[in-house]
């Protein structure tokens, strides 16, 4: 918009919607001959000037336009701009021979920029992907006729007005009356995250420097207290634990029990006293 501004009169401050629409509503319309005798020479010459004039003749329609969208919460300047955009586009396909004028045939040009411009700003998620939800998205508003929920009976009808299924009315429903969540957003009553941030439960804790050290210091800590305690046993106890538990090849109670010339019941009583001994001995070294 501020291009459009310094175009018409570089006088103005270019940050003034007022002055902008002041300036726009000043230039004057176009008759239908000298609309045609425009779009001819852009058409047959690629005449800028002359589009450079149907497109200022008309930008006082695109300002009306944005207008109708201010309920979307966006900056009407912005929307104007957009609109600005689809304006061009519509002056680069008119054809003045089709028999209407370049404001019915821009229309939808317009409309289409601002639309496209409302969906990616509007919500941080899209809001509306398939051609049935954006026609629900810019009609269901205006179809309200109270405030609150439909009921199913006036869910029925919206879809049948506009062609889609109830369940399509009820989602875009459901994703009007839902309002995003900030990522980090706080609490009044406290500087704390909100209790429903996604801070709180999205963070990836997987390559915390300071919990990864917390996790080595503690490794550390506890292979040393586990060598300590294991000094305190006698040989064959720890001779025991080291094969049954501590060894890349783990022994089994059997092997163990050849091995010493006694039963598997007496390895596995041996192997419970020292792993009491060892639980006790790990306690006192913490």
């Amino acid at each position: 918009m501020n291009t459009y501004l310094k175009a018409l009169d570089p006088r103005l401050p270019i940050d003034s919607l007022e002055a902008y629409l002041a300036q726009v509503n000043r230039i004057p319309m176009l008759t239908q001959a000298e609309e045609y005798q425009l779009a001819t020479r852009l058409q047959h010459y690629q005449d800028l000037d002359a589009a450079k004039q149907l497109v200022l003749s008309h930008l006082r329609f695109v300002a009306r336009i944005a207008k109708g969208y201010a309920g979307y919460g966006l900056p009407i300047g912005d929307l104007i701009q957009e609109g600005n955009i689809g304006l061009m586009k519509a002056v680069k396909r008119f054809d003045p021979k089709i028999g209407v004028r370049l404001v019915t045939f821009a229309v939808h040009w317009i409309k289409s920029e601002m639309h496209e411009f409302i969906l990616r700003n509007w919500r941080i998620v899209k809001i509306a992907t398939t051609k049935a939800q954006r026609k629900l998205f810019f009609n269901l508003r205006t179809m309200k006729k109270r405030l609150g929920w439909f009921t199913d009976e006036e869910i029925n009808a919206v879809a049948k007005d506009l062609k889609v299924k109830p369940e399509t009315v009820r989602e875009m429903e459901m994703r009007l009356n839902t309002s995003d969540t900030p990522y980090d957003s706080h609490d009044d009553s406290d500087d704390d995250y909100s209790p429903t941030s996604p801070a709180l439960y999205l963070s990836d804790q997987r390559y915390n420097p300071e919990q990864e050290l917390e996790n080595a210091d503690w490794s550390t800590q506890s292979n040393h207290s586990l060598l300590q305690a294991l000094e305190q046993l006698d040989t064959r106890s720890q001779e025991i634990l080291n094969a049954r538990w501590l060894n890349e090849e783990k022994s089994t109670l059997q092997d163990l029990a050849d091995k010493y010339q006694v039963s598997a019941e007496r390895i596995r009583q041996l192997e419970k006293i020292a792993m009491q001994k060892l639980k006790v001995a790990m306690e006192e070294s913490v």
